[in-house]
């Protein structure tokens, strides 16, 4: 369902193009957080010799102990995700 935002501006024509570089810096530096965090990702995956995927479906039951580096690696799973819903949040808009 789309959405819309109103904003009101005595000079939309000036305003246009900031918006759109402003979502464009945006998807930019997201981008970048979601590199540096899959890449986080990898080292935990070779550290330990599983997945991602797999440490996420051990971990929440209980299977694997909580250390440090677990613990760790479940917050940047999560950040991953609230990164890609902020990107594909900025990549979804579209200014008219």
């Amino acid at each position: 369902m789309l959405q819309q935002i109103t904003i009101q501006t005595p000079n939309a024509k000036r305003l246009k193009p900031l918006i759109r570089s402003v979502i464009e810096n945006a998807v930019y530096d997201v981008e970048h957080g979601v590199k540096k965090t899959r890449a986080k990702l990898e080292a935990f995956e070779k550290q330990f010799g599983m997945s991602t995927a797999e440490f996420e479906r051990r971990f929440k039951p209980g299977d694997l102990e909580e250390t440090l580096d677990f613990i760790e690696w479940e917050g940047e799973i999560k950040t991953l995700h609230l990164l890609e819903e902020k990107l594909n949040a900025f990549k979804e808009a579209k200014i008219k």
